[in-house]
């Protein structure tokens, strides 16, 4: 019983170490300036990319950017919509072409015989359904994969180093060999 008391007591605070958070920002004074100097996680951008490609929007969440989990949803929720509505659209149709080539009346005939949709209708309508149906499917896949990415960026741009000390400054400068004809030129110079 002792045994059993000691290893639990021992995994417990093991746990508690490795699940442990230390605090990632540095704060510094210079002249009576306060900056905060992040510290750069390479894993931010694949856990944002996981927790998105689990669950859509999770990513964004990870990233505290909450106004794109709507996004996010709506990327993947309404082309998954529309799938499931040309699915079953298209069985009904497919189920109406079936009867009718086996002499069974169908939904679209009346109690008369009369044919609301022809033959040639049905299949039209079946192989419609069936392209938007694959195209719904495509859409889907293509934004999961983009909320998956999106996350991934914007997990790699979060940790992307914005400071004043890294600046463009543009200057006009004369040319100092021929000062007789005007020079035009572009000179791009870069600090970190």
């Amino acid at each position: 019983m002792f045994l059993k008391n000691f290893i639990l007591s021992v995994l417990i605070l093991t746990s508690f170490c490795c699940f442990s958070q230390k605090d990632t920002t540095q704060v510094g004074k210079k002249k009576n300036e306060i900056t905060f100097n992040r510290i750069y996680n390479p894993l931010s951008p694949s856990k944002a990319a996981f927790y998105s490609a689990v669950f859509p929007g999770g990513g964004q969440i990870y990233n505290k950017k909450y106004w794109k989990v709507p996004l996010a949803w709506a990327a993947v929720g309404i082309p998954t919509y529309f799938y499931l509505d040309n699915n079953s659209e298209y069985k009904r149709y497919r189920k109406a072409y079936k009867q009718r080539k086996t002499g069974i009346r169908d939904e679209f005939t009346l109690d008369d015989g009369t044919e609301l949709i022809s033959i040639t209708g049905l299949e039209r309508a079946q192989k419609t359904l069936r392209g938007n149906r694959d195209l719904s499917l495509l859409v889907v896949l293509l934004g999961y994969v983009l909320q998956v990415v999106e996350a991934s960026v914007n997990a790699h741009l979060l940790q992307f180093d914005a400071s004043d000390n890294i600046s463009i400054n543009p200057s006009i400068s004369t040319n100092p060999i021929n000062f007789e004809a005007p020079s035009v030129g572009f000179s791009f110079k870069y600090t970190f």
